[in-house]
């Protein structure tokens, strides 16, 4: 099968919809399928590189690090309507969609498209007022997604959240999958010791922590000031925030406000090489979020065989299962019950450790990769139907 997948990001930022869409494209060329990317370049210039198309763009300033191409008819475009897909497969609702309606335009090939982000949660950047905001995601849904053939959906959250925007489409739910390989080198004591140190913990400190953007719709300041309470019944206790984004300096000066500016740690951005290398200095995995989709760096954590404690969300169903290997909380003093009660069982967080890692299995990518091959399956016979 002829695969073209077409994107807004591949290569200028590593995060979820990046890694979602590589372990896909590796799945299927593992099973026998050509695949083709068509993106959107990190310049103005239009180039081919193997087998993803670049296609020369300028800032668009509405965002941080979002680029708007500009042209929808060049010559690489036109190379890619010759080789003529079987199947599109659309992984952003803006720009790249156009690539993918105008090749379907003319191929007739479905198009099968990701809902990756729930946009409500971000529309504040641009959209004052929280009403207003859903309206203009609700409208700007059904108009962008009107000619898609199928809907996929990363979790039953979305699917619900589409369902009530009023769209009118097959939806399936098919979680993203990781590459379990990647997470399972484990670091030595040595090594964790190591890395330790050099941010400045002890090896008897224990280590929450939170790994991905510093973004508002990531709400960590709620993390940074519960852990303040967290401090005075763990001395011994830090907060790793992983990443880099807008929030850092608003973070760091909350921190300092608290008087926990020496707790809180901000590595900054790291490679992606080392990632789960973090994710094993830490101790719990901790998030306040409730705008993500799915939320890939649940599924990291936990096959790195970290305890999750987590801002209560549908999405974390089949994620974390209450008290085996984490907990949901709902407010601050749901939180401190349950982070207290992690912190000061030893032996429940190795045995959450081991529940968490038997989950991750269910989120690998080949099995990511067979499901979606299934909806491209179903895509075609539909639309050799009509």
């Amino acid at each position: 099968m002829k695969i073209l997948i077409t994107t807004d990001l591949f290569t200028t930022k590593t995060n979820g919809v990046v890694t979602s869409i590589k372990n896909l494209m590796e799945e299927l060329a593992k099973n026998g399928h050509e695949i083709r990317i068509l993106t959107v370049s990190s310049e103005f210039k239009s180039y081919k590189k193997q087998n993803v198309y670049y296609i020369k763009s300028v800032p668009f300033k509405i965002y941080p690090d979002v680029r708007m191409p500009v042209s929808y008819r060049h010559k690489l475009i036109k190379e890619i309507v010759e080789w003529k897909p079987d199947i599109i497969h659309s992984q952003c609702e803006f720009f790249s969609l156009q690539f993918a309606k105008y090749i379907s335009k003319i191929t007739g090939a479905p198009i099968v498209h990701t809902y990756h982000t729930l946009y409500e949660q971000y529309v504040h950047y641009l959209i004052p007022g929280k009403h207003l905001g859903k309206f203009v995601v609700r409208t700007l849904s059904r108009k962008r997604l009107k000619n898609v053939s199928t809907i996929i959906a990363p979790t039953q959250k979305v699917k619900k959240a589409l369902n009530s925007y009023g769209i009118d489409k097959n939806i399936c739910v098919v979680p993203s999958g990781i590459d379990l390989e990647q997470h399972k080198n484990v670091l030595s004591l040595e090594e964790r010791s190591a890395m330790r140190k050099k941010l400045g913990i002890s090896d008897r400190d224990k280590v929450l922590i939170n790994l991905g953007r510093l973004g508002d719709e990531k709400n960590l300041e709620e993390l940074v000031y519960y852990f303040e309470d967290v401090v005075k019944q763990n001395q011994d206790t830090c907060f790793l925030l992983v990443g880099d984004g807008p929030a850092r300096k608003k973070l760091k000066q909350l921190a300092r406000e608290l008087r926990i500016e020496d707790k809180v740690i901000f590595t900054g951005m790291v490679e992606p090489q080392e990632v789960q290398k973090y994710y094993q200095i830490g101790d719990i995995f901790v998030s306040a979020s409730t705008s993500e989709t799915q939320g890939l760096t649940y599924v990291e954590a936990a096959a790195n065989g970290l305890p999750l404690v987590c801002r209560a969300d549908l999405c974390l169903k089949g994620i974390i299962y209450e008290g085996k290997n984490g907990y949901e909380y709902t407010c601050k003093r749901d939180f401190l019950e349950k982070i207290n009660a992690a912190l000061s069982n030893e032996e429940w967080r190795k045995e959450a450790g081991r529940k968490s890692k038997e989950i991750a299995y269910h989120y690998d990518k080949s099995v990511f990769g067979v499901a979606v091959e299934k909806v491209y399956n179903e895509s075609k016979t539909e639309m050799a139907l009509k």
